[in-house]
């Protein structure tokens, strides 16, 4: 329960960061994405299963607070956690590379995929424009907080491991 409890706190922190502070250095409206970078550090700690969940809940948790489309975000989230899990046991967790390269890759997967989404929805818009004006600076954002997400995930997965 308290390991519960822990990891709830930390999320609802990293969440009012991201919705309290962040919006003071955005670029035209543009953000990080916190709540994806704990997803992909979670998935990369702990597997599929729990990536994929913790995608799900954490998107949906996104989904709930924002008012977006509903299940976009829980969608997304999933099926990143989902691919960092399967890679979980390939990588160096403690690599600086890893959450680094991944944040530029999940940003860039999670962009497309709502893209797409848009237009199967019947929304019209310049897919380059968007690149180049909605990616570039996610991706740059994602960059700096990679990171520190990742480090404060991995520090409370070892606090919350269990001891054996």
């Amino acid at each position: 329960m308290k390991n519960f409890l822990a990891w709830l706190l930390f999320v609802l922190v990293v969440y009012a960061f991201q919705s309290a502070f962040m919006p003071l250095v955005y670029f035209y409206g543009i953000g990080p994405d916190l709540i994806l970078l704990m997803t992909s550090s979670i998935g990369f700690l702990n597997g599929k299963k729990v990536g994929s969940f913790a995608g799900f809940l954490l998107g949906l948790f996104e989904d709930l607070a924002t008012g977006t489309f509903f299940g976009l975000n829980a969608f997304n989230k999933l099926i990143v956690g989902y691919v960092c899990g399967v890679f979980s046991t390939r990588v160096l967790k403690d690599s600086f590379a890893l959450p680094v390269t991944a944040s530029v890759l999940n940003t860039a997967a999670v962009f497309l995929m709502t893209e797409a989404i848009m237009l199967l929805l019947g929304y019209r818009f310049n897919i380059f424009t968007h690149l180049y004006t909605k990616l570039g600076p996610l991706i740059c954002y994602n960059l700096v907080f990679a990171w520190p997400i990742h480090c404060a995930v991995r520090w409370l997965h070892k606090k919350t491991a269990d001891k054996k």
